[in-house]
């Protein structure tokens, strides 16, 4: 899809606080989102929640059927209950929590030597088991292409050389960026991208 203007990027991050804070707080039937044009175009994205600068929650789904801002809506809520690495949110934290979606370019095969830290983001897959990694987590630990790659790898419980392996489907994916830390949220293609097409953790 193209480019998000400044109003998309703040529609998403409310449609998101909102969703969040409705879930948290029991408030239902779920949110409806505002209908954009722009918003009700298919996309995948991810919604990742940090607090003083620490994850709280990540969910998302790589490919979706439905609009953008309702996988948005989807992905705040189950960041903030259902990441299992994490206890539920409370509602005393939410105003605290920064809110930074991604949202995704569809995934296209891609050669270990193509892959660019700071722009791709990676699904490793071999079977029925895949790891999936945003763009953001190599710069963020300084990973190179390799160890890139392991990590997803391991991320999708394979081996760390998995993706050696003939049989491993290697895709690589970019997002567009925005968060509640940064304004409006200018465009951040390459940083944080990247899940599976079912809800998946980062």
């Amino acid at each position: 899809m193209s480019p998000l203007g400044s109003r998309e990027r703040t529609v998403l991050i409310e449609t998101a606080r909102t969703a969040l804070r409705n879930a948290v707080e029991r408030h239902y039937p779920p949110l409806s989102p505002p209908v954009l044009a722009s918003l009700t175009e298919p996309a995948g994205a991810f919604v990742t929640l940090r607090r003083g600068g620490e994850l709280r929650g990540c969910v998302g789904q790589i490919e979706a059927a439905e609009p953008l801002a309702s996988v948005v809506a989807h992905a705040a809520e189950s960041a903030g209950l259902h990441d299992p690495r994490f206890p539920p949110v409370a509602a005393g934290e939410i105003a605290s929590l920064e809110i930074e979606i991604s949202v995704l370019s569809p995934l296209q095969t891609i050669r270990p030597e193509e892959i660019e830290i700071g722009k791709h983001g990676l699904v490793v897959s071999q079977g029925k088991s895949r790891g999936v990694l945003l763009p953001q987590v190599a710069v963020e630990h300084g990973l190179n292409a390799e160890r890139f790659l392991e990590e997803t790898c391991r991320k999708g419980g394979l081996g760390r050389n998995a993706w050696k392996l003939p049989e491993t489907r290697i895709q690589g994916f970019t997002a567009e960026i925005f968060s509640t830390a940064t304004d409006s949220g200018g465009p951040n293609s390459g940083e944080n991208a990247g899940r599976p097409a079912e809800r998946a953790k980062n």
